[in-house]
């Protein structure tokens, strides 16, 4: 009984996301001066206060603006951070970094962190729903976060990249077409 009333959260949980992802990335969009600083501040905080016995320094740069979607822009942040906090979670003084930086002569952004990393021979799946990467599968969470970004992105005419090597963390880039 147990199992089957587990089987039966996790399956609510992964419509519920589903429902979430597709609303998300259905909507019209409205292009607005988004200052994604103020935006990572506030996960940063939400993030600290959910656990506050983490030490976990934030590096977020000062005046990180973009033309967007202020809701679809804020998923983007948010669950790049809430990944790298995941991620994180095995150090004990981690890292959480968002900036900036010109690639290809293009203003690009970044979260970054300094965790348990990844396979580069994965990162084809990493942003597909439900799929999760180890050691993901021991970590929380339902597989829905980067593929959520995934979306986004190209709909603000931007590109996606991740880089990363297990054991030695992760950035993720981002670009919009402003």
């Amino acid at each position: 009984l147990r199992r089957v009333r587990a089987s039966a959260r996790n399956m609510s949980q992964l419509i519920e996301a589903m429902l979430r992802l597709s609303r998300l990335t259905r909507g019209e969009l409205s292009r607005v001066s988004v200052n994604l600083s103020v935006l990572a501040t506030h996960i940063a905080e939400e993030l600290k206060k959910a656990e506050p016995g983490r030490r976990v320094e934030f590096i977020i740069a000062d005046g990180l603006t973009a033309e967007g979607d202020r809701t679809m822009l804020n998923a983007v942040i948010d669950n790049l951070m809430r990944n790298a906090w995941k991620f994180t979670g095995n150090n004990p003084r981690a890292k959480i970094e968002v900036g900036s930086c010109r690639k290809d002569g293009k203003k690009t952004f970044f979260v970054r962190d300094d965790g348990a990393g990844f396979d580069m021979n994965y990162v084809s799946q990493m942003f597909m729903p439900f799929q999760r990467l180890p050691p993901a599968s021991a970590l929380p969470g339902i597989g829905i976060g980067l593929a959520t970004v995934q979306r986004v992105i190209p709909r603000h005419g931007g590109t996606l990249c991740a880089g990363g090597e297990v054991g030695d963390g992760a950035p993720f880039y981002f670009t919009v077409n402003e």
